[in-house]
């Protein structure tokens, strides 16, 4: 029997009060270092054949408020308050990556509250995958001897991921706290986050630093080939505000008004969900994602997208029309969802409704208008408002009478498979969403999608739609954080980070 071991850890640090924003996030990234390198000193070491006496733990750093009352001193936003009296903290990874972000959210809480914040160690240990920004191997290089210590398997010696860490039990509004015990500030644990900016790089093929936040997600390889174009032409032409073009493969092409050049080189495979992004200052640029078809694989991207806390995500795509009067090219601005997906029935219940939210309708609205030249009662000969119904079966069409009543009932005026799903998790996330699809097909009135048809279809509109999803996504940009992160989105007892 190997002998019970016990834990190496980096020397204590002591918790220390900020009132000053920049200077907390300067010590959680000092904490954060030190703690993932001494992780990654011994893993080499582990790797390399040395014996392990000890386990071997470093945890992620914490920063807390406490208050003392229920005072605020601006109570016009929708975070940036912590929703009660008490003790509130959570763990924070990658600091480097999410400066702005927290510097933003903790001068908050201390405008907010007029407390310090106090910056120290968690309790949640970090595990060794996720002390490197990249997947390691963790086959050990130690060869099978005869001492026992020498065949400890990985988890003998470090923390690996756990899932009990790793839940949205906060975000889905479900986690219970034993009395007395620190309430989140964020959605997010540390560990979660983590798993997510692994899940970003697999699925995407691009680092989660290139993320911007503002989101496009697609389901068709036509928007991204336009995306591409226009994004390339930006940059040649060295117009002021895109710095750079970032694909998969981490491939950056630069400004030509910086100097221009590329670096890097395209994976040898196309990455599941691949990931375009126009770099701006301040990760105010656009992000663009091919999703792929189906409700499952938009939950799941949104489902790490989430972490990185975008202003707004937009889903641009396809759909079928379901009433007589749209004609093939007709857009649908989507104010309500039939969620007949079911790859959120247990975090998001089907009786939660899932607002519009105004400040994306009417970006949307307005760029339809702008790019189209129609305005008024004219718009609608091109863009219908209504319900939008998503299923999680391709062939609905054949599925028999029952689906056919039920999207009558709902008033549905349009039909996808990824819409709702974005929605909602965008919904159960606090990330402001908006839908704008373009009719590709009537199934119902016998106007089914075929190949000559379809090439036609896809020339005239795909570029003409992207350019209205790129506009409405300025206009939000032009817009304070604080109005598009609307109360809509948030409960009556929220945590203090957007």
């Amino acid at each position: 029997m190997c002998p019970a071991l016990t834990t190496l850890t980096p020397p204590h640090v002591a918790t220390e009060a900020f009132t000053d924003a920049g200077a907390a996030v300067d010590r959680l990234e000092e904490i954060y270092e030190r703690n993932t390198q001494f992780l990654r000193d011994r893993f080499e070491a582990y790797a390399n054949g040395e014996a392990f006496t000890t386990r071997v733990r470093a945890t992620y750093p914490v920063v807390r408020i406490t208050t003392s009352n229920y005072v605020r001193l601006d109570s016009r936003l929708s975070y940036g308050f912590v929703a009660r009296p008490g003790v509130h903290e959570t763990s924070i990874t990658r600091p480097d990556l999410f400066r702005t972000y927290l510097t933003e959210q903790i001068g908050l809480l201390i405008q907010n509250h007029g407390v310090a914040v106090e910056v120290g160690l968690s309790n949640e240990p970090i595990p060794i995958h996720f002390a490197y920004r990249r997947d390691i191997n963790v086959e050990s290089a130690v060869s099978a001897g005869s001492s026992p210590i020498l065949r400890r398997s990985l988890r003998d010696v470090f923390d690996t991921p756990d899932p009990a860490m790793m839940d949205d039990a906060i975000a889905d509004g479900t986690l219970e706290l034993p009395p007395g015990t620190p309430e989140p500030l964020s959605l997010f644990r540390a560990t979660r986050i983590d798993y997510s900016l692994r899940r970003l790089y697999h699925y995407t093929g691009t680092d989660p630093e290139h993320f911007q936040n503002f989101v496009i997600f697609t389901n068709y390889q036509f928007y991204v080939d336009a995306f591409v174009q226009l994004c390339q032409e930006r940059l040649a032409s060295g117009q002021i505000g895109p710095e750079a073009f970032v694909g998969p493969g981490n491939v950056v092409v630069r400004s030509a008004r910086l100097g221009g050049g590329t670096r890097g080189v395209g994976p040898e495979r196309t990455p599941q969900m691949p990931a375009f992004h126009l770099v701006q200052p301040g990760y105010r640029g656009t992000t663009l994602i091919n999703i792929g078809t189906g409700p499952s694989n938009a939950r799941n991207i949104t489902d790490h997208v989430a972490v990185l806390r975008p202003h707004a995500w937009l889903m641009l795509g396809h759909c079928a029309g379901l009433r007589s009067t749209q004609r093939l090219g007709d857009y649908v601005l989507a104010h309500g969802y039939v969620r007949e997906d079911h790859v959120l029935d247990r975090e998001l219940p089907l009786w939660v409704p899932i607002p519009a939210l105004a400040e994306m309708q009417v970006a949307l609205e307005e760029a339809v208008g702008e790019i189209t030249g129609l305005t008024g009662f004219e718009l609608k000969h091109l863009m219908r408002t209504g319900t939008v119904a998503s299923v999680d079966n391709r062939n609905w069409e054949i599925g028999g009478p029952a689906i056919i009543q039920r999207l009558s009932q709902s008033r549905a005026i349009a039909l996808d498979m990824e819409s709702a799903a974005i929605a909602a998790n965008g919904f159960r996330f606090r990330v402001p969403y908006g839908t704008l699809l373009c009719v590709s097909d009537k199934p119902l009135h016998g106007e089914i999608k075929l190949a000559g048809m379809a090439s036609e279809f896809y020339r005239q509109r795909v570029g003409q739609h992207l350019q209205i999803g790129l506009n409405a996504l300025e206009k939000l940009k032009d817009q304070e954080s604080e109005r598009l992160h609307s109360r809509k989105l948030r409960s009556f007892a929220e945590v203090a980070f957007q």
